[in-house]
């Protein structure tokens, strides 16, 4: 797991960008990858805990497989 910053989250449409250094150019996260109860939303500022993997979408080059709100 690695320490990211919300770059922009859409509630919308479920999705958000991530950025952390080990993700250069930001990290593409969906709503289920959040890990928290209810309604799954972050906010742009917000810290969080980042596991990622490669692969393309919406033109980011890393997906989120879970993010975790840091305390």
């Amino acid at each position: 797991m690695t320490r990211a910053t919300v770059r922009e989250w859409d509630d919308e449409q479920g999705w958000g960008v991530l950025d952390s250094g080990e993700t250069p150019g930001g990290c593409w996260a969906h709503f289920s990858a959040v890990e928290m109860p209810g309604f799954r939303s972050l906010a742009a500022g917000q810290k969080v805990t980042l596991e990622w993997e490669s692969g393309e979408q919406d033109g980011c080059q890393y997906r989120a497989l879970r993010v975790v709100v840091a305390d």
